[in-house]
């Protein structure tokens, strides 16, 4: 017998070490999941598409045209009736699919976007329809207002093309909400002083604006847009004038200029006194302690008394001012104490009229410290009304 051990018998070939691994990654369940995910992501987005235009894609660029072998589908919105209801239930599809799938929200305004890009590429009742879709979707919160900055595309501008379809847009979302939440929603985004670049360079006046929207239809918006100048225009006045305050510009200088703003753009007294009011607290910097800040507040006034003495003619302007320094008083605490003694200040170089202060006093005033503002007045109003009975008694006497 030999002892030579027989040797065992040996498996030959290639191993392939990866083949497990392969197969783990092959039919992963998570892998699997999240392939499933994205395609069905992939056919939502384009099924916005579809519902709304067929396929962006027959598109050659923005203000671009479709090609002639476009076939909408029977599904889509410019195959729909062109009315406000028929629209309402587009807009409910899109409700329901954004809801279901909120991870579509940002996705569908992108789509909402490009298609606004293309507008010249639809017929006029295709424009018609997406702007009335678009005004219920904004109504309905499925988009912000940001998308508007689409119309502001040069091509569309300047073809009236953005303006046209801003008026079916607007006219459908104030048939939703109203122009606070228009408005509101505009301002969320920044695109309430933006209005204005629906139009060209040369026709982006508060002027055109008004009449284009109005003589639509759009009244309310064309008013919107007018209180939006006033208020830039009123902003740009009121940081002029703070620096024309604290230049030392001659107060004949400063009171030209605002006579001269005044007319330009149309701004009532009482508008003013405010800005003149906001504009003197502002040129200032003021002690933190209450002690030493109503002196302050009083030598300070009393170099402006002549410069709001030229704004308060009327009543009302004078009235406007009491106000504004109710307000200010009780904004700023460490003002709280000096509110009585810059009304008697003002009072005494004829800024204000006994009338105006009583007025204010019995029932013109503000709720804003009321107790306090009332209860600092009380002795100074009690003195005018002694002294108004005394000069009444005297003309009677001298009659």
């Amino acid at each position: 017998m030999s002892n030579q051990r027989q040797q065992k018998p040996t498996l030959t070939g290639q191993r392939f070490k990866t083949r497990k691994r392969d197969e783990k990654e092959r039919f992963d369940p998570s892998q699997f999941q999240e392939s499933i995910v994205q395609a069905v992501a992939k056919f939502l987005d384009t099924l916005f598409d579809i519902l709304v235009a067929a396929e962006l894609c027959f598109f050659t660029a923005p203000g671009g045209t479709l090609s002639d072998d476009v076939t909408c589908t029977d599904f889509c919105l410019f195959k729909a009736q062109e009315d406000m209801e028929t629209m309402q239930a587009y807009a409910q599809v899109f409700n329901k699919l954004i809801r279901r799938y909120k991870y579509l929200e940002k996705g569908f305004e992108e789509e909402i976007k490009k298609l606004l890009l293309f507008l010249k590429g639809f017929t006029e009742s295709e424009r018609n329809k997406l702007a009335m879709l678009t005004g219920i979707l904004l109504a309905n919160g499925n988009i912000s207002a940001s998308i508007l900055s689409s119309l502001f595309n040069e091509n569309l501008v300047k073809e009236g093309v953005s303006a046209c379809f801003a008026v079916k847009l607007f006219k459908s979302w104030l048939s939703e909400k109203d122009i606070n939440s228009v408005a509101a929603s505009l301002r969320k985004v920044g695109m309430d002083n933006r209005l204005m670049e629906l139009f060209p360079a040369n026709k982006r006046s508060c002027e055109h604006f008004s009449k284009y929207f109005t003589d639509a239809g759009l009244k309310e918006l064309s008013d919107f847009a007018r209180n939006q100048q006033s208020i830039g225009a009123r902003k740009e006045l009121q940081k002029e004038l703070q620096e024309l305050m604290l230049r030392g510009d001659p107060l004949k200088d400063i009171i030209a200029y605002i006579r001269e703003e005044i007319k330009k753009n149309n701004i009532s007294e009482q508008t003013m006194i405010g800005l003149i009011w906001s504009s003197v607290m502002s040129s200032m910097e003021w002690n933190k302690k209450e002690e030493l800040v109503t002196e302050q507040a009083i030598k300070h006034l009393k170099q402006y008394s002549p410069l709001l003495k030229a704004f308060t003619s009327q009543g009302l302007s004078e009235l406007t001012l009491l106000l504004k320094i109710q307000e200010y008083c009780y904004d700023n605490i460490h003002f709280m104490k000096a509110f009585q003694k810059i009304v008697v200040l003002l009072y005494k170089a004829d800024v204000l009229s006994e009338e105006a202060i009583l007025k204010w006093y019995n029932e013109a005033h503000l709720a804003k410290g009321k107790s306090v503002f009332l209860e600092q007045m009380k002795k100074f109003v009690e003195w005018l009304k002694n002294a108004e009975e005394e000069s009444e008694s005297e003309e009677e006497e001298a009659d």
